[in-house]
């Protein structure tokens, strides 16, 4: 693999570099189960969206403000009756999914030791600070980073201040809505590696046919598409 001088790599965090939906979802199982008497699966699941959807002007993104979606929702299908033990449980299961580890996804080590010093790397995340502060520490990737940006939310201008600009940058990510529609209108090139879960207001029509999208099924495969890019 060639030098990259002048080029940056950014890299999200979340389902990129480690696996993040897959604690949401069964979070999401488990608020489910401790309201099957008021509502289904499916229209809670709708309930608790919407709410989500509400509530990012106030809490952003990340487990906490997760968790007081789901209260929200609660309090709602059950009309203001819902138990104090199941506020109480939604409540440990949020700081149930802030204590646990950190798990990698394959080949995410390697090839970010790999690509270090080649060119500068970025991690732009976004989220609670202090939660994706503890992620990257238990990763054990922070210290092959050049720059840590966690930003509130990843738009076109956060992409253009965060690469300066510069024509030779690319951002790796699995969220075609903020890692990769946004870095390309910055442009940058924007590289797709599909999680097998993602959350629903993650989802968008990829650029297909833009000069400046690419898709990856792995991590592993980035260095050989970063050589015929540059």
């Amino acid at each position: 693999m060639k030098q990259f001088e002048g080029w940056t790599i950014g890299f999200d965090a979340d389902d990129t570099l480690w696996h993040n939906e897959r604690f949401f979802q069964l979070t999401q199982a488990r608020f489910a189960d401790l309201l099957r008497d008021h509502a289904d699966a499916d229209h809670l699941s709708d309930r608790l969206l919407a709410a989500e959807r509400r509530n990012l002007g106030h809490y952003g993104y990340g487990i906490k403000g997760f968790v007081l979606s789901m209260i929200e929702t609660a309090i709602e299908v059950t009309e203001e009756r819902v138990p104090a033990s199941v506020i109480s449980e939604l409540i440990a299961a949020g700081q149930e999914m802030l204590a646990h580890p950190i798990e990698l996804l394959p080949g995410v080590e390697e090839t970010i030791v790999s690509l270090k010093g080649s060119a500068g790397l970025i991690l732009v995340t976004k989220g609670d600070l202090l939660d994706q502060e503890r992620k990257l520490a238990q990763s054990g990737l922070g210290d092959h980073f050049d720059r840590v940006e966690i930003v509130s939310e990843k738009t076109a201008p956060t992409y253009a201040r965060i690469f300066q600009g510069r024509d030779r940058a690319v951002m790796v990510g699995n969220s075609l809505r903020s890692d990769i529609i946004p870095a390309i209108e910055a442009g940058a090139h924007g590289i797709h590696i599909p999680h097998d879960l993602t959350w629903e207001m993650e989802k968008a029509d990829a650029p297909s046919g833009h000069p400046r999208f690419h898709r990856i099924e792995t991590m592993t495969a980035l260095p050989e598409l970063l050589d015929k890019i540059a």
